[in-house]
């Protein structure tokens, strides 16, 4: 599903890469990065596996969705996967993903079942989100097909086909999913997927600036 939104956010364009679970590092950059209403922020997906605070992570974007209803929630791999699992499909892929650690994360804020607040957050997640200078997706593009031909696979899931090309939608992709030692900033693509979950860095950058924060 792709999302177009017009808004009249006079401030900041923010994209933050991929979080997985490090609720701390969330809280310590929303608090250095310091969101205000005339910002709009875009959270580039995989909010969830492999790191400790998944649950926690999931409730503080819930909230500021609610302070800062302008921002966008994108859908990565690991949603998708953890939706699967909820849903009644085959769990081995999302277990095997760092789901379990997801799980356990539930269990240890006494949220089990799985709230409710939380499966809509989920099912309310979009696979692209395009501005009128940038598009932001969680793990890239097929090169040679417009926006309208993209396949919901690939906007999960891609990452050599995307990143070994330099073709050109148009404007930059602002992408996540395919982590990196520091992040990549060209003339047609912003990777923030810095690898805190892997002992690295989360990354938060103003797209139109290229001003960057990172914990």
């Amino acid at each position: 599903m792709m999302q177009n939104l017009t808004t009249d956010q006079p401030g900041r364009l923010l994209a933050i890469g991929d979080i997985h679970g490090c609720l701390r590092q969330l809280e310590t950059l929303l608090a250095r990065v310091a969101p205000t209403d005339q910002d709009q922020v875009v959270f580039l997906g995989d909010y969830v596996d492999r790191g400790p605070e998944s649950a926690g992570v999931i409730d503080t974007l819930i909230d500021f969705g609610r302070t800062f209803p302008a921002t966008v929630f994108l859908r990565g791999n690991h949603e998708q996967m953890f939706a699967g699992y909820l849903s009644g499909q085959d769990p081995s892929v999302f277990l095997l993903n760092g789901g379990l650690k997801t799980l356990a994360s539930y269990h240890n804020k006494g949220l089990w079942p799985i709230p409710q607040a939380h499966r809509d957050f989920l099912d309310s997640l979009v696979n692209i989100y395009q501005t009128g200078d940038f598009i932001f997706v969680h793990a890239g593009l097929r090169p040679g097909r417009s926006l309208a031909e993209q396949d919901d696979m690939d906007l999960l899931w891609i990452r050599q086909e995307f990143i070994n090309t330099d073709y050109d939608w148009g404007k930059p992709v602002v992408y996540g999913h395919t982590p990196l030692e520091k992040p990549r900033l060209t003339e047609t693509r912003m990777g923030l997927d810095t690898g805190c979950v892997y002992g690295r860095q989360l990354t938060c950058c103003e797209v139109r600036s290229r001003q960057l924060w990172q914990v």
